[in-house]
């Protein structure tokens, strides 16, 4: 279990989780395929692996969870190709062409018509919740995946106070800073990836890749462009792009430690899944507790 992309959550009161509970009231909400003209359903699923047949798992203070989305795969070009000749039959018939609300609904029609034969993909987000440090990691690149993972978490348990974990605007102007090379988070140098975005409404875009940042090319850029992704990589430990959302992306985590489990063996699945949960959530607990510091906090009314 090792993340590649996150999206960062604070909890603003202390969830107070039965691990037995927990789990009956995910699996009131569990996952159930999508069956005849269902286009998605959404539940929860075993996290740690599809042979542990939990919907919640505890370690110590991390709680993990896991979201299982299907949909029905319908591409455009098969719907045109089956909505044209229902529009041409229906305009021959009525002898005028069909406005925009007659097409739209002959199209939701046939997408109707299509779902039960239609393929279906699913996908699977897992989820920390971090009781120590009140973080709650959603591994997702995706706002949505993530919102659509706390919506009904917040179902299962009643409420679920969770804020974004940094402010987006004090982040934009502290990558400003570790861009120049000025007072960068402990630990961390200047990867080789960033991007830049000017901020009017053109909004004229400018990516470097595999690029010596400090170079005068990268710097002069600052002068009129706002970072909006920046690679920062801690040596012999991880490296990840953190974008100017506060979500994290391209989330590498070095050999060494990724590696740090493998006496362990596979024998002893839970064991080994755990150990490496473990060393996973507190490498991320202490990144994501340096770009807090770094960053000033949000400020409350």
């Amino acid at each position: 279990m090792w993340f590649k992309n996150l999206r960062v959550y604070q909890i603003t009161e202390p969830l107070n989780l039965n691990i037995e509970k927990l789990d009956t009231a995910l699996a009131e909400h569990k996952f159930t395929p999508c069956m005849g003209q269902d286009a998605l359903k959404l539940g929860f699923t075993f996290p740690l692996h599809p042979s542990i047949k939990s919907y919640a798992h505890q370690l110590e203070h991390l709680f993990v969870f896991a979201l299982k989305r299907q949909e029905k795969v319908l591409p455009a070009a098969v719907i045109n190709e089956e909505l044209q000749p229902k529009i041409d039959a229906l305009e021959a018939e009525k002898g005028r062409p069909l406005g925009r609300k007659e097409k739209q609904a002959l199209k939701e029609e046939l997408i109707q018509t299509l779902l039960p034969r239609a393929f279906s993909r699913s996908t699977v987000t897992q989820a920390i919740y971090d009781a120590k440090n009140n973080w709650f990691i959603v591994n997702t690149s995706s706002a949505s995946r993530a919102e659509d993972l706390l919506a009904l978490l917040r179902k299962a348990l009643g409420s679920l106070p969770a804020v974004p974990w940094i402010d987006s605007n004090q982040l934009s102007q502290s990558m400003q800073q570790w861009l120049s090379n000025q007072a960068l988070p402990t630990g961390f140098s200047l990867g080789h990836d960033a991007e830049l975005k000017a901020p009017d409404e053109e909004g004229a875009k400018v990516r470097f890749s595999n690029h010596v940042l400090t170079t005068d090319e990268v710097q002069s850029h600052l002068e009129d462009k706002l970072v909006t992704k920046l690679e920062l990589v801690q040596p012999e430990q991880l490296s990840l792009v953190i974008c100017e959302d506060g979500s994290i992306k391209k989330l590498q985590f070095e050999e060494l430690l990724a590696n740090k489990n493998d006496e362990l063996g596979w024998e002893d699945l839970v064991l080994r899944l755990d150990a490496d949960l473990l060393v996973m959530a507190n490498e991320l607990a202490q990144v994501l507790q340096v770009f807090k510091d770094q960053v000033q906090p949000l400020v409350k009314a």
